[in-house]
């Protein structure tokens, strides 16, 4: 029990702090959060990618283990998330939320600073961490979007905004640069630094103000219960029987489960607001599994440290 209490005040208990901090400063300022946002995703997010992909080496071994977790864990999502869909009765737009709410999950601005906290000795942990990321930006951009919009967009517009990104852009050349062992001159490196070094912050920050303007009395829906049990409690244990399933262990397997465990991706609300379906029961379920995630990820993080240590 007091090893828990160390890993929630030593890793979740800080973003937590964050996550006030942003909703305090949002109540008062009453930021721009789109201009945040893209801050984030066009600047803060590439260099913190960038950074972990060119100072770390992963074999291929690794890379094929975490390419097979992938497929099968976010598959597995998707098909308990369309079976738990049907069993409440959702009609079409909840039910297209509800499935985005389990399977899109919050790798980027939550997954990556809980991974460079727990694996600060460890660069592999975090790597493994971005590759989740990019594999959570395409299941958004390509199931997340059919989900919602799949009779107004075809498939190669999703496909063109996909490839815009600049954490792809960040991927390619940080993999590359590493693979030929390039070299950066320091009057750049040292920029690129700091802004990868100001990701978390400015990440958490930014949730807790756009966490700030949810109401929480209006969370207390079934439809959201259901969600955020399968996010955070079936999607861990789903998680856990593909790692044995598949042999992984140490570093690799702790990267994984805990990955598994975080909470719905902000993304899930910004599709749902961006086109109109159910985004209020969107922004809902991200908030209230956002809360809850800070007592089950601590409890994931002591188990991967007990199982795969």
């Amino acid at each position: 029990m007091m090893y828990l209490g160390m890993i929630f005040f030593q890793i979740v208990a800080p973003i937590l702090v964050l996550l006030i901090v942003g909703a305090i400063l949002q109540k008062r300022f009453r930021f721009n959060l789109k201009a945040l946002s893209q801050l984030i995703t066009y600047c803060f997010m590439p260099a913190a990618v960038f950074v972990n992909l060119y100072e770390t080496s992963v074999e291929l071994s690794v890379l094929a283990e975490v390419g097979l977790f992938i497929v099968l864990f976010i598959g597995s999502q998707m098909l308990l998330s369309h079976l738990f869909a049907k069993w409440l009765g959702l009609v079409k737009t909840e039910a297209a939320v509800f499935k985005n709410s389990v399977v899109l999950i919050n790798s980027g601005n939550y997954g990556i600073p809980v991974a460079q906290m727990i694996f600060v000795t460890q660069p592999i942990g975090v790597a493994i961490q971005v590759i989740l990321v990019i594999f959570q930006n395409m299941t958004t951009y390509t199931y997340g979007l059919y989900n919602l919009i799949s009779s107004t967009k075809s498939g190669m517009t999703i496909i063109k905004d996909f490839f815009k990104m600049p954490i792809i852009h960040a991927l390619i050349i940080g993999v590359a640069m590493n693979y030929f062992n390039i070299g950066i001159p320091q009057f750049i490196k040292i920029p690129i630094d700091h802004v990868a070094d100001g990701f978390i912050a400015v990440a958490l920050i930014t949730l807790g103000a756009q966490l700030s303007q949810l109401e929480i009395k209006s969370m207390f829906n079934k439809t959201v219960f259901v969600s955020c049990f399968t996010r955070l409690i079936v999607g861990p244990a789903v998680a856990l029987a593909i790692i044995f399933l598949l042999g992984l262990d140490g570093v690799v397997a702790q990267s994984l489960f805990i990955a598994s465990a975080f909470p719905t991706s902000r993304n899930s609300s910004s599709l749902a607001l961006e086109y109109d379906v159910e985004s209020a029961t969107a922004a809902q379920t991200v908030l209230f599994s956002t809360i809850v995630s800070c007592i089950t990820v601590t409890i994931v993080i002591y188990l991967a440290d007990v199982l795969f240590a």
